[in-house]
């Protein structure tokens, strides 16, 4: 017999995870599967859009069988289907909602789409049982860096995004010039840690007076030409100083402009969220900036910053308290915005 609890069962795929979420009343998570397909990405030095997009389609119903009896429950215990309908790569994100399509049709259950971003800064709900809007959000991303002004569950203003580069893509760039590897992010946040960050400058990029925005494009110019200079003059080359420089410039300017956005919106909370959230470096500096200026910091735990399928349950769950939901005319879209820009 089904209990009280709402049960939303939510899919991800907008990039190379495959995740399926089951959660309860919007914050309980029952089950959180997720099949990764880092391993197979490294040997090609990035995401390949085309064969992520064949993995989606070979895991995705393994995934959710798995979430199912992980949660003890069956389709017959539903009462939502959320999926995240972009941005993101379109064939990915096509298998994720054709799937969640399929399965709100066939048993007659209610369909929300979430916008990516939005189930990172909902990540925070289910770490944080109390957190609610309104609050200042940094998110930081493989494909995003933004300041927003989240002034509901389900709405929020952009302050401020990345005009070229975001965080995640500039640290796969550098990894990659320094013989690193993929994923960029974990392996320069590693070797960084064994590096001065002091040991080179690289220009600090705050754009024009006051602006929330970021440019990342220059500094990842920086480290190439760093490299090759010394490379040309056969000078030696430390990667663990150049890894805690390169962070070091990124941290300060993310870190200044959020912290200063947090403090005019006078909320008295920031909230981290998005894959770069996992780095320590950026919880570290964030946490004691926050500490300085009387700032409740939230950051979700690390296995909640990476793309997950929870995230977007707890978001679908908000939506459609607010009466949001989709038909089946309901697409992915591979550019979908974000929120107005204030």
């Amino acid at each position: 017999m089904k209990d009280n609890r709402f049960i939303t069962l939510a899919f991800e795929s907008s990039c190379d995870e495959t995740a399926v979420a089951v959660v309860a009343d919007g914050r309980q998570v029952l089950a959180n599967v997720i099949s990764s397909q880092i391993e197979i990405f490294k040997n090609y030095g990035g995401v390949v859009p085309e064969i992520a997009a064949r993995h989606h389609l070979e895991n995705i119903n393994y995934v959710l069988d798995q979430a199912l009896a992980e949660a003890g429950l069956t389709l017959d215990d539903v009462d939502l289907i959320g999926v995240t309908e972009g941005p993101g790569l379109v064939g990915a994100l096509l298998i994720g909602v054709a799937t969640a399509k399929a399965v709100a049709f066939a048993r007659d259950l209610p369909l929300v789409g979430v916008h990516h971003i939005m189930g990172h800064i909902a990540a925070n709900y289910i770490q944080f049982p109390a957190l609610e809007p309104p609050f200042t959000a940094l998110i930081v991303s493989g494909g995003h860096t933004n300041i927003a002004d989240v002034d509901s569950y389900t709405t929020c203003r952009v302050l401020g995004s990345t005009r070229d580069d975001a965080v995640g893509e500039a640290y796969d760039k550098v990894a990659r010039v320094l013989g690193l590897g993929y994923p960029g992010g974990p392996k320069i946040d590693a070797l960084a840690s064994e590096g001065d960050p002091q040991a080179v400058h690289f220009k600090r990029v705050y754009l024009e007076k006051d602006s929330y925005d970021f440019s990342f494009s220059g500094l990842k110019t920086a480290v190439l030409n760093h490299l090759n200079s010394a490379r040309q003059k056969r000078e030696e080359i430390n990667r663990a100083d150049i890894a805690a420089s390169f962070q070091q410039a990124v941290l300060e300017v993310i870190c200044d402009k959020a912290i200063k956005a947090a403090v005019e919106l006078g909320y008295g909370k920031l909230v981290l969220a998005g894959g770069v959230a996992a780095n320590s470096a950026l919880r570290r500096e964030l946490g004691a900036r926050c500490a300085e200026k009387g700032l409740e910091l939230f950051i979700p735990s690390p296995a909640l910053c990476t793309d997950n399928g929870a995230m977007i349950a707890c978001a679908a769950y908000y939506k459609y308290k607010e009466g949001k939901t989709a038909d089946l005319y309901m697409d992915a879209h591979a550019s979908l915005p974000f929120a107005e820009k204030k």
